[in-house]
């Protein structure tokens, strides 16, 4: 199956079949709505951004299937969680891909949300280099830390064999993969410092559910928990009650699906889950007039501590992190560009001073 990996745009969804994704328009998720052949139509309206209802974690429970292994990837993240946070050492949880949402209970056909990673994994680094831990949720087969830096490169065309048989030496040509050796460096410091910890999820439902553990894994190290939600995360979704067992089959007509809406789960990891870490949060539209009205909504709604906020065309080098009191306008100039400063620096090195703001004020 191709999992389709494109940049973070949020409302984006993809019809996708084995070996095949059909791209579909983006549109703003705002209820409940039914897929017809090749088109969306919005069945009943109700606000995106609505709070959590009361029987969110109820309805995770009952209709999201938990993955067989969240309790093994649970204790490796509490101990993980406690080995740094006993060191001083804050820990951060970036949430980083697209969730998919499978229309069969044997999966051929899927929703999937539109990411490569790409900021999940680049902020990891940066996050590493300012100090923290790092737990990074992400998307099977999405962009990685370290190795996200060469994603467009074919392996083959970079290695070179000296020598002959099954004694000769592998060499790398630096040119295919500049500046390898100091990536390697950073890389290997980090692994054997035990410093990141990657955890993988595919579907909506192994996210949320891992999502969860992860809350709580962190929960016991207070203010030095930091929650980084920069997956794109399905708005709508499938009951397991509801779903078909076998392929849909294209003989029986025109396809009508009804999807219920996401729980919203911010609500309860802010309230319940981790009620003591920095929590922020991403919000992307394609209108710049109603960016900061959104951001201020959420946090207003959510009771978080910070929103990035970001225009699609302009999201690569200019964001706004707003807080309940502030906001600052991080942007990279062409000169920054040239020399390869990426916007992502700037967010870490202002969401780590805010960071250290909150646990002062946590005392």
């Amino acid at each position: 199956m191709n999992d389709p990996v494109t940049d973070k745009v949020g409302g984006g969804v993809e019809l996708a079949t084995c070996g095949t994704n059909v791209s579909q328009d983006a549109f703003v998720s705002t209820g409940p709505f039914q897929i017809e052949g090749p088109k969306f139509r919005q069945t009943h309206m109700a606000s995106g951004d609505a709070p959590a209802s009361p029987t969110a974690e109820g309805r995770l429970a009952k209709e999201f299937a938990a993955p067989s292994h969240v309790e093994a990837e649970k204790a490796l993240m509490a101990e993980f969680a406690q080995r740094h946070g006993s060191a001083g050492r804050r820990v951060v949880l970036i949430t980083s891909g697209g969730t998919k949402v499978p229309l069969e209970s044997r999966t051929v056909r899927f929703l999937d949300n539109f990411s490569s990673g790409r900021r999940g994994a680049s902020s990891a680094e940066y996050f590493l280099d300012s100090g923290y831990a790092v737990i990074f949720l992400h998307r099977h087969r999405s962009l990685y830390p370290y190795t996200r830096l060469y994603s467009g490169v074919n392996l083959m065309d970079a290695l070179q064999m000296e020598g002959e048989g099954e004694s000769g030496r592998v060499l790398v040509d630096q040119q295919v993969l500049p500046n390898i050796g100091a990536v390697l460096k950073r890389y290997r410091a980090v692994k054997e410092a035990g410093l990141l910890l990657p955890v993988e999820f595919s579907t909506l439902s192994e996210y949320l559910h891992l999502l969860k553990a992860a809350a709580q894994a962190l929960s016991p190290i207070g203010s030095r928990a930091m929650f980084y939600l920069a997956a794109a995360v399905s708005d709508f979704y499938i009951p397991a009650s509801e779903m078909p067992e076998h392929k849909i089959q294209s003989s029986n007509g025109p396809l009508q699906i009804s999807m219920k809406m996401v729980p919203k789960m911010l609500s309860p990891l802010v309230k319940d889950w981790a009620p003591q870490a920095f929590v922020i949060s991403f919000k992307l539209e394609t209108d710049t007039s109603i960016l900061l009205e959104r951001a201020r909504r959420a946090l207003d709604i959510y009771r978080h501590q910070a929103v990035v906020a970001n225009v699609l065309d302009t999201r690569r080098n200019y964001v706004v992190v707003v807080t309940c009191n502030t906001q600052a306008e991080l942007a990279l100039t062409e000169e920054d560009a040239g020399r390869g400063v990426e916007i992502e620096e700037r967010i870490i090195s202002n969401l780590s001073a805010a960071h250290s703001d909150f646990i002062a004020q946590q005392g």
